[in-house]
């Protein structure tokens, strides 16, 4: 029988600047005890987290029949969802909040996120599934959010209010995914709702409603009918606009008629007005002015109003606003700002209404407080503030995440509000810092479309040759290799380590750093060629540069190890991983995040020779002490955890893979969510830990879902989606259903020689299990031809002795065998034989059945 061979995707680890790779998927946590299923969870009696509701709240009674009619009609889901839409200061979060407060005895739970970004929508979920089970706060963001999805998505009768949501589409992952409840949504978008809810729009204010709202602000005031109709609706009936307005008058005791003149005074046009809202923008421009106007002994209450505008418009830190005053008069300003409506402030938060912010940063010629030079000014300041927050945090420190989440939004909204054009240095760090933390959330596309913006900026501010630019560029190449870019990938890393050279110097530690990641991306593509002798130079340089004991001596050196051994040469891996393991321990420590990648690597070098007595030690001694030291659900812990797991199915004892295996599943998704990468990837190794069980049931139909979720998320062409296609075509086989599996054998096969070339490791693999299946369906004369063609290439680019090319060979041998030709196999067994003994070891897997093959054909 012909030896099985399947495709297996690789992670890389990065520490530092060096890629030390981890050579399997990765995988597995437990738990905590303390934490609940969500599913067993019940909401605590009351839980509602409403805005404070406004006293100013009038009228509206057909738009609340109106929504309360939406909310109770039957649903043609499982899931009411309504959206309340409108121009921005019209009211519609208002109109939701007293909706909710009237009605929140008909609901379990009544949550209310800001859903402006998706970030926020995701940072709104963690928080609710805090409220519903405190302990859940340990856990990292992505645990939390999940929590939250579960717990919407097995309880009913609740109220969860999406505010300020911008478009349907980032909605689409909450409301696919919860079931029996309610959703109110609110947004200024008009159009597109009709397709996941039912669109109710709210206008302005009647005149006599708007005059009532205005009189109940100046509720002591001597103030005529008439005047108060004429300021609302020289005021368009806005009710963001009359509160504000209102609150002028009544800290400053100005009379409606006075307001009204002042109002008619102050310009009506604004520069860079957008279309879409753009009367309401008019309306609260002229209120900004009149506002800092009065203010304006105090210079600092629209600086403060300048920065607070770059942020996100919610939960804004007040050490954010660092470095424009002292504390006290912050506080001061702040208090004035809160006077006149113009903010919202809690004991550590800020808030300022988003209509707000668009008016604050737009500059205007003709007011005084909206120069460009000060809101530019304001801007930059934003940027430095924020790039200062994010120095020092470890982006994968679980202890720091609490912060960096909190920090996200605002670096996001900053982004977002900012023309590259208008990027600082301040603005690159603080872009640069937060995609480290989203790529150690997994979230690659983000991360590639900022470090792109990162590379412009850094370009344009500080030139083409600058360390800091080609630092970019190195960051925006291992983006591109972690999204499987990987022609993008080389292509930058080349010419980035021709700039290191020319402007750094060949031996500088950020030019060796270069060295190896080009090395890391070819060895990617498969061209150990060009890998292993630019890792060999990189050692041989840093050894002589910087010493034995560095760092990024000891990177360097297990980056060729595992090169080594990719090229099938354990000769020269396993010792050099030895000594690696043995210098980290002696330099850093036997806990330092290193040197246990360093034991796990060697652990992987000694069951790829079939030495799992010597492996599976290690790898439990890896994964008790990142349990301990990192935390249960630390990346490098998940990744122990799943190579143990997949050591233990090598050993033959599936009774503890297959549940390590399944635990790791559920604990991703728990972790990170069903489309992490990570999750696909252990949703794939459990499928295959079905299969080698016998279970095709559920080997399948894992491996289906895992090839739909790596074509959703990651891509018809990335090359873990060639690998998910590639096993289930292979489970598809063992099933019997030989149609299918060469279907999307010659698909894979196809994409990897257009994506990959002709001759990467996973396209020879790609035809081996191509020719594997004709093998199966009776047609020796392909297979024979797929098999010989498979050999000759993986000869001259692996070598004669590599493992893959022995299993080549092998299988060729027993394709003439299944011939008749016994006369051409028992020789090519034979030697494959030797050499597997020479090479691998008496006692691997992969000798143990070419022996048994040579048993066999030497009976025929």
């Amino acid at each position: 029988m012909a030896a099985a061979y399947e495709m297996r995707g690789n992670k890389g680890l990065l520490i530092g600047n060096e890629n030390v790779q981890n050579n399997t998927f990765e995988q597995h946590v437990h738990a905590p005890a303390a934490i609940t299923p969500m599913e067993e969870v019940n909401a605590p009696v009351g839980l509602i987290n409403l805005p404070e509701r406004s006293a100013l709240f009038v009228g509206r009674e057909g738009d609340l029949r109106r929504l309360r009619d939406a909310m109770t009609a039957p649903a043609s889901g499982l899931v009411v969802v309504t959206a309340v839409h409108g121009l921005g200061g019209i009211g519609k979060s208002t109109l939701a909040a007293h909706y909710a407060e009237t009605h929140r005895g008909d609901y379990t739970l009544v949550w209310w996120i800001t859903a402006d970004t998706p970030t926020a929508i995701e940072t709104g979920l963690a928080r609710l599934a805090i409220a519903l089970q405190p302990a859940v706060q340990t856990l990292p963001l992505e645990q939390q959010i999940e929590h939250g999805l579960r717990w919407l998505a097995t309880h009913h009768d609740w109220l969860l209010m999406l505010d300020n949501l911008s478009q349907p589409a980032d909605a689409a992952a909450v409301l696919g995914r919860i079931r029996g409840g309610h959703v109110l949504i609110t947004s200024r978008r008009t159009t597109g709702w009709h397709t996941v809810a039912t669109p109710l729009a709210v206008d302005a204010l009647e005149p006599d409603r708007a005059a009532e709202m205005l009189a109940r602000i100046l509720a002591n005031s001597s103030t005529s009918a008439q005047d108060a109709d004429m300021v609302c609706a020289e005021l368009g009936h806005l009710p963001l606009a009359i509160e504000q307005a209102g609150a002028y008058m009544a800290e400053t005791h100005t009379t409606p008629g006075k307001y009204l003149r002042l109002l008619r005074q102050s310009p009506a046009a604004m520069y860079g007005k957008t279309a879409e809202g753009a009367q309401a923008q008019r309306t609260m421009a002229r209120i900004w002015r009149i506002t800092l106007d009065r203010l304006a002994d105090a210079p600092l209450v629209g600086a403060l109003l300048r920065v607070l505008a770059w942020y996100a418009s919610d939960n804004i830190p007040a050490y954010l606003l660092d470095g424009l005053a002292d504390e006290l008069a912050v506080s001061e300003a702040l208090g004035r700002l809160a006077a006149y409506a113009m903010i919202t402030r809690s004991s550590e938060t800020i808030s300022v209404h988003r209509l707000v912010q668009a008016v604050t940063r737009t500059p205007d010629t003709d007011d005084p407080h909206r120069t460009p030079h000060d809101i530019n000014h304001a801007r930059n300041h934003a940027a430095h503030t924020l790039a200062q927050a994010l120095e020092g945090l470890n982006y994968e420190a679980p202890q720091d995440w609490s912060r960096l989440r909190i920090l996200l939004p605002h670096v996001e909204a900053l982004a977002s509000h900012t023309k590259p054009d208008d990027d600082t240095i301040d603005t690159v760090v603080a872009l640069d810092g937060i995609s480290r933390f989203l790529k150690a959330q997994g979230a690659v596309a983000s991360v590639t479309v900022y470090l792109r913006r990162c590379l412009s900026s850094s370009q344009r501010i500080l030139g083409p040759d600058h360390p800091e630019t080609l630092a970019s560029r190195n960051n925006l190449a291992s983006s591109y290799q972690e999204a499987g870019d990987l022609d993008q990938a080389i292509s930058l890393h080349q010419a980035t380590l021709a700039d290191r050279e020319q402007v750094l110097g060949p031996e500088h530690p950020e030019t060796l750093a270069s060295r190896n990641n080009l090395a890391s991306a070819y060895r990617a593509k498969g061209d150990l060629g060009r890998a292993i002798p630019l890792l060999e130079s990189a050692v041989a340089d840093y050894e002589r540069v910087l010493g034995f004991a560095d760092p990024g001596t000891l990177a360097s050196r297990n980056n060729l190890a595992t090169a080594y051994q990719a090229a099938g040469d354990p000769a020269r891996a396993i010792p050099l991983l030895e000594t690696t393991l043995a210098n980290y321990e002696r330099v850093l420590g036997t806990e330092h995040p290193g040197t246990l990648a360093s034991r796990n690597n060697l652990a992987t070098a000694y069951q790829e020779v079939g030495n799992l007595e010597r492996a599976i030690p290690l790898l439990e001694t890896t994964l008790a002490t990142r349990d301990r030291v990192l935390s249960p659900d630390h990346p490098s812990t998940l990744a122990s955890r799943n190579n143990l797991a997949y050591a233990y199915q090598a050993a033959g004892d599936l009774e503890q893979a297959v549940p390590l295996y399944e635990a790791t599943l559920a604990d991703r998704e728990r972790v990170s969510g069903p489309d992490h990468p990570d999750t696909i990837a252990s949703r794939n190794n459990l499928a295959y830990a079905y299969r080698a069980v016998g279970d095709l049931e559920q080997a399948v139909s894992l491996y289906q879902v895992s090839l739909i979720d790596c074509e959703r998320v990651l891509g018809p062409v990335h090359p873990t989606t060639l690998t998910a296609r590639n096993n289930l075509a292979g489970a598809y086989e063992t099933a019997g259903d030989l149609g299918l599996a060469t279907k999307l054998y010659k698909a894979t096969l196809a994409d990897c020689e257009r994506v990959l070339g002709p001759v990467h490791p996973t396209t020879l693999t790609a035809r081996n299990n191509l020719a594997g299946a004709y093998e199966t369906a009776g047609d020796l004369g392909l297979a024979t031809k797929l098999y010989k063609a498979t050999l000759v290439d993986r000869e001259r680019v692996s070598g004669p002795d590599h493992p893959d090319t022995l299993i080549s060979r092998n299988n060729l041998a027993w394709a003439y065998l299944a011939s008749g030709r016994s006369r051409r196999a028992v020789p090519l067994l034979r030697a494959t034989l030797a050499a597997c003994e020479r090479v691998l070891g008496a006692d691997h897997p992969t000798t143990h059945a070419v022996r048994a093959n040579l048993r066999r054909a030497s009976k025929t």
